[in-house]
């Protein structure tokens, strides 16, 4: 697992914490950049501090081995984060107020964002401790940079709601609101889940940390926030709740990654303040964690560089969490390379788009227009669209929000017709890695659009919509659309591709193969024509070659495997020869020496011929009913997953509730022994 050396200001090293707060160069007090004049004048001031400075890393030097951080890349055995200490409130006298406009980015365009010394000079310096590797802050976009397309990286993010549906996420709400001090557009995404504690914050914006377990989890690799986000807009401040089941301790916590503030301030190294807060039973209020200075120190950078002013401010974005949910704020939004917002939220109000991207059908000829409507060339550019297919399978009581209007779930079956369910064992070192059912069929548009492919999910999640597996000149395998769950192959990070393994070669091979033999089966009933085919029977699995002597004037092409006996009867007649071969032959040749077309080749092609459209008759009649009870079959199949997974689902609530009911049990027993005591008090 890949981590990093995320600095966190607000770690309390007396609470286990592993990481030290940043000590900052003379120009930059509390995380924001002073004049050189300010700087002169807190000189003497900052001498005086350097003895308790000194004292407070002695105490940090003290607990450094025994709580060992993972959060950095080591060049030895030990993982942790030696960090210096912030100045503490009393040298922020001269603390320059919040701007009332949100710091941008230096460059707003994202592909051309990697410059980090762009215009800024680098004039602040975290003092690294030796044997220890940092993460720069260029990482940051170079990172995000995996995500090509916008619209995944928003993928990336909702996953995250999705994987919280076990711990009772009901909904997730993509939605544009405006940066409350400057007025641009932000992204908002928002879910009802258990949120995050303290730590799990830290592990949230730190890399290569995921704490996804379960099988069905769609995030494991501990990298989809920080890439998502980077890729979508140059900072995120995020805003979480979170109720501890056993202790029933409510926390919340607000964290800022901000690639603005990095490349701004001159850091050569990550850092990301937060502030955290708990709930105190007995006064029945929040409070702050980690000590009053530290926290005045993370408070004033978030004061500074997010869409927020005040600490009030800053508050209030928990009003609409309730008692656990998350909420994540992505600002400065990047432009594309036509310098406008890569994210269009002006073209459908109740929608997000991709600028450039949209394409206006009233100008389009009917024939191109059928084709530009269908939803396979619409989710490239309409949010709405992408949503609606990225998980094969919806829960009843879970929704997506876009807008303010529910997403509705697409089926991408019920597209099709002529539908067929083929099974494939994918197998790898003569193991069998799964069994697939791959739904097949003809888009019910066909032949008028111009559309193929297969699309892919991954336990649950669409990594690979509309996959061309075959080019066609001459229109073999136009409309063939497939669906189908390979969770033996693993998605690459950005959850847009596979790793190209053998396994994933050998799946791309057969899905060619299966559109090309369901094309050559089906292309008549959509129109197409057909090609003539011998299909006789085989009794003989070997496949063979037919070559005869030189000298022949008309050789003539069957594309089939033809019967060994078939082969025999007619040698009697015609002299060739008999080659087996290895593999599956797409062509077989008879020459036949000095004969006509009328001769006994022609008759035998023709008796074969008339036996083979006998035979296709025959089979599709079969094909239909067999069909009909695969269908009937896969429904069963589809309910019976959904009410396992339902069951499972309740299984688990039921749980958790006896759990709740156990700790309330214990409570009530607390408070009738204290109650009980007080009774005793008063009798005496």
């Amino acid at each position: 697992m890949i981590s990093t050396d995320i600095v966190d200001l607000s770690s309390d090293d007396e609470e286990g914490s592993n990481l030290k707060a940043v000590k900052l160069e003379p120009e930059v007090d509390g995380g924001v950049v002073l004049s050189k004049e300010h700087t002169k004048k807190n000189t003497i001031k900052k001498k005086n501090t350097i003895k308790q400075e000194k004292l407070n890393n002695e105490f940090v030097s003290q607990g450094f081995d025994e709580n060992r951080s993972p959060n950095v890349w080591s060049a030895g055995q030990s993982s942790s984060s030696i960090l210096d200490q912030v100045p503490s409130p009393a040298d922020d006298s001269g603390l320059t107020s919040p701007s009332p406009l949100c710091p941008a980015p230096v460059c707003r365009q994202f592909w051309k964002a990697g410059n980090y010394n762009d215009g800024v000079a680098s004039n602040v310096t975290v003092q690294s401790s030796k044997g220890h590797l940092h993460v720069h802050p260029m990482f940051l976009h170079s990172n995000a940079t995996s995500h090509k397309w916008a619209f995944g990286a928003v993928a990336e993010l909702l996953d995250n709601a999705v994987d919280e549906i076990p711990n009772g996420a009901t909904f997730v709400n993509v939605d544009k609101i405006l940066n409350a001090r400057d007025g641009s557009p932000a992204l908002l995404i928002q879910d009802d889940g258990g949120g995050m504690d303290p730590e799990a914050m830290r592990r949230c914006m730190s890399f290569g940390f995921s704490d996804k377990k379960s099988k069905s989890a769609i995030g494991q690799y501990g990298n989809g926030f920080k890439t998502s986000t980077m890729r979508l807009g140059a900072d995120v401040i995020v805003f979480s709740r979170h109720v501890n089941n056993r202790s029933s301790v409510s926390t919340q916590s607000i964290g800022l990654l901000s690639y603005t503030f990095l490349t701004r301030s001159g850091y050569n190294r990550i850092v990301v303040p937060m502030v955290d807060y708990q709930y105190n039973t007995s006064s029945g209020k929040m409070e702050i964690l980690h000590g009053r200075e530290r926290f005045t120190s993370n408070l004033s950078i978030l004061l500074q560089w997010s869409p927020y002013s005040s600490e009030s401010e800053l508050l209030k974005q928990f009003d609409d969490i309730g008692s656990h949910g998350t909420k994540v704020i992505i600002y400065n939004l990047w432009y594309n390379g036509d310098g406008r917002m890569e994210l269009d939220f002006d073209t459908d109000q109740e929608d997000i788009c991709i600028d450039g991207d949209v394409k206006k059908m009233a100008a389009l000829p009917a024939s191109k227009a059928i084709n530009e409507r269908h939803i396979a060339n619409r989710l490239q550019y309409s949010l709405r669209e992408y949503l609606s297919i990225l998980y094969l399978r919806t829960s009843e009581n879970f929704k997506i929000v876009l807008r303010g209007r529910v997403v509705l779930h697409h089926n991408l079956a019920d597209d099709l017709k002529y539908i067929e369910y083929i099974l494939y064992k994918p197998h790898s070192g003569g193991h069998v890695e799964g069994v697939v059912v791959t739904t097949i069929g003809f888009l019910k548009e066909a032949p008028d659009v111009n559309i193929h492919g297969f699309n892919v999910y991954h336990k649950n999640r669409l990594i690979l919509p509309f996959w061309r597996v075959v080019s066609y000149s001459d229109c073999r395998g136009r409309g063939v659309v497939g669906i189908l769950e390979a969770n033996f192959i693993e998605p690459t990070h950005n959850k847009q591709d596979f790793e190209r393994t053998s396994v994933f070669q050998k799946l791309e091979a057969r899905l060619k193969d299966m559109t090309w033999e369901y094309w050559d089966c089906h292309c008549g009933l959509v129109g197409y024509q057909v090609r003539k085919q011998f299909r006789v029977t085989t009794p003989s699995k070997t496949p063979v070659n037919i070559t005869v002597p030189a000298g022949t004037e008309h050789p003539q092409m069957l594309n089939q495997r033809v019967p060994l006996e078939h082969l025999r009867m007619l040698n009697e007649r015609v002299p060739f020869t008999v080659k087996e071969t290895k593999g599956r032959p797409e062509q077989f040749t008879l020459e036949t020496p000095g004969k006509s077309r009328e001769g006994v080749c022609m008759k035998r092609k023709a008796d074969v011929l008339t036996e083979d459209e006998q035979s296709v008759r025959a089979r599709q009649q079969n094909n239909q009913q067999d069909n009909v009870l695969l269908e009937q079959n896969m429904k069963l199949r589809v309910n019976c997953s959904e009410y396992e997974k339902r069951e499972e689902e309740l299984n688990l609530k039921a749980t958790q509730l006896r759990s709740n009911i156990q700790e309330v049990e214990l409570e009530i027993k607390r408070l009738l022994d204290e109650l009980k005591s007080l009774e005793a008090v008063k009798v005496e």
